[in-house]
């Protein structure tokens, strides 16, 4: 059951993409798998986060939002309307990390953008071990959704048309274990096979730092 927090700001965030939007959701069905899951998703926008948040929000679901904003006169109020769990970007952010394992271990899904950044260029860049660690501390299955059309929005809105938005789900999927005798290679391992994930569900012109990965191929000869 929602409260009415959740309830609230989901039903305003439902007309708000009605109104200016054209947005399709596939692959819904696998969110109700029982959780926790980790949620990744491409990143491409200030959009993206309420645009994930009015698919599957709720009190069940927790992330990192970077720490820059903690104290912003806008996105700190909205960002504590989600109990999010604050990050340091730009260095290893051990606090962020264990808060983020505990909430897993809770009981919550977490959510997060694997590449720890928004793309400037529309297309994936390199995704970051973090979400190994995550996977691996936690034992959660991964949930991919892969997001178009928001690195286009805001133009498409000053032209006066509603951009075209989507969101495609995912099954969960585990990843494999970690080699205790080369960690770091296999976080590394990890992160790309999230990524190369993310890429084959995307079209080609989003694949950005994958286009030509070859575990993308793999999936795509799938």
């Amino acid at each position: 059951e929602m409260s009415l927090r959740v309830k609230f700001i989901r039903g305003l965030l439902r007309i708000v993409f009605k109104l200016f939007s054209r947005l399709e959701v596939t692959g819904l069905e696998n969110v109700l798998t029982p959780g926790p899951h980790i949620l990744v998703a491409n990143h491409m926008s200030y959009i993206d986060p309420p645009l994930l948040y009015n698919i599957m929000g709720g009190d069940h679901i927790t992330g990192w939002a970077a720490d820059k904003y903690r104290r912003h006169w806008l996105f700190g109020p909205i960002a504590r309307l989600v109990n999010p769990i604050f990050i340091r970007r730009g260095r290893v952010d051990r606090q962020a990390l264990d808060a983020a394992v505990q909430a897993l271990e809770s009981g919550l899904s977490f959510g997060l953008a694997p590449e720890g950044t928004r793309s400037k260029t529309g297309a994936l860049i390199k995704g970051k071990t973090g979400v190994s660690y995550l996977a691996d501390q936690s034992g959660a299955p991964l949930l991919v959704i892969a997001i178009t059309g928001t690195d286009k929005a805001f133009k498409e809105l000053l032209r006066l048309r509603r951009p075209r938005l989507t969101a495609r789900i995912a099954k969960p999927f585990h990843l494999p274990a970690l080699d205790p005798a080369n960690r770091t290679a296999s976080m590394r391992r990890n992160a790309d096979e999230v990524m190369c994930r993310l890429a084959a569900m995307l079209p080609p012109a989003y694949r950005g730092e994958y286009a030509d990965h070859p575990r993308l191929a793999e999936f795509l000869g799938d």
